[in-house]
Formats: C-alpha cells, sequence, structure tokens
C-alpha cells in the first residue's frame, strides 16, 4: 500500500514537473476542439400538429366512403415530400435564393427531403416537423427558414385537400364525356338496325320487344302461372271440402226439430270455423266436431218420426259464393297459361321455320340490349361523380385544422455547443496529463530512491534534496504564478465561449 501511495506521488510529482508542457499541449488541443465545434451549424427545428376530420355526412350520402378520404389524404401526406411539392417550398422561401440551374435545384430539394418528416401520431393526427441549419445564414435565419418550411408545407396540405382532386376529376369527366357520345353514337346506330329489321319482318318483334325476349317473358309467366294454379287448386279443394260438410237449410219443425236445428247450427259454426282458416287441431272445431257427432247420434236414437221443414242455410250460400269465385280465378289462370303455352309454340315453329332470321334477330337484340346497359351504367357514373366533384371542390375530402402551429424556434435543437465546449476542455486537460506523463515515463531519471532501489537491486544509502537561492525561489514563484495564470486564461476562455452562446441563443428573434 505503502509503495502505491508514493508511485502515485512520484506520478503527479513528475507530472507537476511537466506542466508547462501539459497546459500547452491542453491550450493546443482546446483550441483546435473550439474552431471545430464553432464550425458546426446550429440546427434549428420547427414543428407543426394537424387534426384532418375524415368525417362528412354529405361526402356519405354521395358515395365518398371512409376508403376514399383515407385514400385521399395518405395521397396527399405522401406526396408533401414529392418533388414537385419540395420544389414549390423551395422557391417559396429563401432556400431557392441563388439557385439558377436543374442540379443545384437536384441537389436542394434532396437535402429538404432529408429536413423533413411527417409522422402520423394517429390515423388523422400528423406532426410536421422541418430542419434548418445552412452555413449560409445566420442562427436567426436558420430559425426563421424552419418555421417558413413548415408553414408552406401546411399550405400545401390544405391546397392539395381542397384542390388535388380537382384536376383529375376534370380529366375523368372528360374521359367519360368523350365515351358517352361514342356509346351514344354506337347505341343510335344499333338501334336504327334494330328498327330496320323489325319494319321488314313485323312478325318477329311486337311493341318493340324482340322474339327472344317475348319467348324468355313467355316463359316466365308460366313459371309464374304454374305456382298460382297450384295455390289456386288447393284453395278450391279446401273450399268444396266445407261446402260438402254444411247443410244446405236449417231444419226448424218437427220432434226432432230442435236437435236437428241444433246440429245445422254447429255445422254451420264449423263451417265458418274453417273458412277463418283454423285447422283441424283447434279447440273450437274439436269441440265443434264432438258436438255434431253426439247430436246426431241423438237424432239416429229418436228415430225419424216427424216432419221436419227448414229454411236455406246462410253459411251455404256463403261458400257457394266463394267456392264460385275461386273457380273463376282458377280458369282464368289456366286460361292465361294455354294462351303463354300458344305463344310459346308459335316462336318456337318460328324457329324452326327460318333459323337464320331468328339467329340475326337474337343478335341485332343482343348488340342492343349490351349497348344500352352499358350506356346507362356510364350516364349514372358520370352524374355520381360530377356530383362527387361538386362536394370534393366545395368541401374537400377532409377537414383541416392546425392544433398547434409552427413557431420560431428560441433555441437550437443541435449541437449541444454548451456540452461539447465541456467536452473539449476536459479532452484538453486529459491530453496534457497524459503527454506529460508520457514524458516522464520515456524519461531515464528516478523520482524517488525506492524506484532506484528496486530497479538496481542495490541499497540505496541516501538522496539529496534540491536547494534553491533566494532569486531561484523567486524565479520559481514567478513561474507558478504565471502558470496558474494561464490556466485561469484556458477556464476564462471557456467561460467567454459559454456566455456569447448563450447570448447568441437570446439574439435569436
Amino acid at each position: 500500500m505503502n509503495t502505491l501511495l508514493e508511485d502515485f506521488r512520484a506520478t503527479l510529482h513528475s507530472i507537476w514537473q511537466r506542466r508547462w508542457l501539459a497546459l500547452a499541449v491542453a491550450w493546443v488541443v482546446c483550441v483546435l476542439g473550439w474552431l471545430g465545434v464553432s464550425m458546426v451549424p446550429n440546427t434549428y427545428e420547427s414543428r407543426a400538429r394537424i387534426f384532418v376530420q375524415l368525417y362528412d355526412p354529405l361526402a356519405t350520402q354521395v358515395g365518398i366512403n371512409d376508403t376514399d378520404r383515407k385514400a385521399a389524404i395518405d395521397k396527399v401526406r405522401d406526396s408533401l415530400t414529392g418533388t414537385l411539392n419540395l420544389e414549390r417550398v423551395i422557391r417559396s422561401t429563401r432556400l431557392g435564393e441563388n439557385i439558377t440551374t436543374r442540379k443545384q435545384m437536384d441537389g436542394a430539394v434532396a437535402g429538404l427531403g432529408k429536413a423533413i418528416k411527417i409522422n402520423a401520431d394517429q390515423d388523422n393526427l400528423f406532426t410536421i416537423t422541418a430542419r434548418s441549419a445552412s452555413m449560409r445564414y445566420s442562427d436567426g435565419e436558420n430559425a426563421r427558414l424552419s418555421r417558413d418550411v413548415v408553414q408552406k408545407l401546411i399550405d400545401i396540405f390544405r391546397e392539395e385537400n381542397q384542390n388535388g382532386g380537382q384536376g383529375e376529376m376534370k380529366q375523368t369527366l372528360q374521359f367519360l364525356d368523350q365515351q358517352l357520345a361514342n356509346r351514344q353514337g354506337e347505341l343510335q346506330a344499333a338501334e336504327q338496325r334494330r328498327l330496320a329489321f323489325e319494319s321488314q319482318h313485323p312478325e318477329l318483334a311486337q311493341g318493340g320487344v324482340s322474339l327472344i325476349q317475348r319467348l324468355e317473358q313467355s316463359r316466365a309467366s308460366i313459371r309464374g302461372l304454374d305456382a298460382d294454379i297450384a295455390a289456386a287448386q288447393s284453395s278450391l279443394a279446401a273450399i268444396q271440402a266445407q261446402v260438402a260438410s254444411t247443410p244446405q237449410t236449417v231444419a226448424v219443425s218437427g220432434p226432432t226439430g230442435g236437435l236437428r236445428g241444433q246440429l245445422a247450427q254447429v255445422q254451420s259454426d264449423l263451417a265458418m270455423m274453417r273458412a277463418r282458416g283454423l285447422t283441424e287441431n283447434h279447440p273450437d272445431v274439436i269441440t265443434a266436431r264432438n258436438q255434431i257427432v253426439s247430436l246426431r247420434q241423438q237424432i239416429k236414437a229418436e228415430g225419424n218420426s216427424g216432419v221436419a221443414s227448414g229454411t236455406p242455410n246462410p253459411a251455404y250460400s256463403s261458400l257457394e259464393s266463394i267456392r264460385a269465385e275461386r273457380q273463376a280465378n282458377l280458369q282464368s289462370l289456366q286460361a292465361r297459361r294455354t294462351a303463354a303455352e300458344g305463344e310459346i309454340a308459335q316462336i318456337t315453329s318460328q324457329q324452326f321455320t327460318n333459323p337464320e332470321l331468328m339467329q340475326e334477330a337474337q343478335n341485332i337484340s343482343r348488340d342492343y340490349d349490351v349497348l344500352k346497359s352499358q350506356y346507362d351504367k356510364m350516364l349514372t357514373d358520370r352524374e355520381n361523380l360530377r356530383l362527387k366533384g361538386q362536394v370534393v371542390s366545395a368541401r374537400g375530402t377532409a377537414k383541416v385544422d392546425v392544433l398547434d402551429p409552427p413557431v420560431l424556434p428560441r433555441a437550437p435543437t443541435a449541437p449541444n455547443r454548451p456540452l461539447l465546449l465541456l467536452i473539449v476542455l476536459a479532452g484538453g486537460i486529459v491530453a496534457g496529463i497524459g503527454v506529460a506523463f508520457a514524458a516522464g515515463e520515456l524519461q531515464s531519471s528516478f523520482s524517488t530512491t525506492s524506484k532506484l532501489e528496486r530497479s538496481t537491486g542495490l541499497p540505496v544509502l541516501g538522496a539529496i534534496s534540491q536547494t534553491l537561492t533566494a532569486e531561484g525561489a523567486a524565479t520559481k514563484a514567478r513561474r507558478t504564478r504565471n502558470f496558474y495564470a494561464a490556466s485561469a486564461a484556458l477556464g476564462g476562455v471557456f467561460a467567454l465561449l459559454l456566455a456569447m452562446e448563450f447570448i447568441q441563443r437570446g439574439t435569436i428573434a
């Protein structure tokens, strides 16, 4: 432990003896380092946050959905850092000064593209950041330039949102108008061919409907009539069953007139229940049926004595009128089906009689229908697109709100000059001490008797200390004061540079 402490003290003494060398090295390193730090330009950064409102009820009504709005916003965001927009920013700010050639503009665009960042914090929240660190401008000019770049980008964002799709919309409408004009000419020509063919062969077209269309309409009519006929037959069978179970008259006199009258009344009630649509499993229907069975048994037990008379049963008359109506409906449906079958047979016979003429009629009709369908669809698309373009032109695809406008930066974001100055100072001191230490180690002298004794292996009896005269002591004291003054001057220069840095930051306006 004593040996280590002694070596440490010896090292310090060796460095102290060469303190002027250490100080000179520190001055050289610090001056060169501070010059290098001063050559690094300050980087000023300005940023802004914008909120893009995607929802627009009117736009939704005319077909601008969420996908269209998000795609429009992504397109505007991506185009902000495009070459054309960056050129607009350069020409509208100080960056465009002294740019006369295409090569200079390309270099300025590449540099500005690296200095701009656009981040999507959320789906509709964007942060625009711009940096400026040009050595051609002062700190104040760089600070104002960064703010101007961000502001110009926001203006471009709004302009692109408002007018970005108008040019493309106009070109699309012009293309659709041209296509509609072409389709209209083709449609008119096809219609003329159809009219000429129908005038020559009126038997193949009736009421402007082609033979193929008539055939398809007849087949569809038969399919519908088959379903209606099946339903009418089922309904007629149900009413006939009800009529069969309903008596024609209601008994009013005779020994068994009371029971017969009750039986007729119950049967009438049962018929009315079935007419209302009650099923056989309904409790009222079951009760009526049980009453009918019971009354019939009683009448059978009493015999057939006496004369029964009665009046027409109203329920029977009503069921008969319903049955007649349903029979007439069924007959009408069957007659319509027969007529449709006859028309199909006629068309089929015409097809077999003149197949070439039928094929020509089919081709003419098909061409006209295809052209008509395409023309109607394009006309609808053109009107929807025109209305969509009007909404985009009047309201934009999104509403842009500036949450945090760009402000003039008061301090540079990079480099951290005070920290760099301090690092250079510390590096200079360390370099001076290191050079002094290395110089002491390279000499062949021994600073202590113990080091001499360890090196030679021989015992050292003693050492002679240095003795200074009064004049030598005064000279040594003066040199020490000069060393302290030079060291303090180094620290003073560091403090002066820090003060100048903060003063320069305070002058940014």
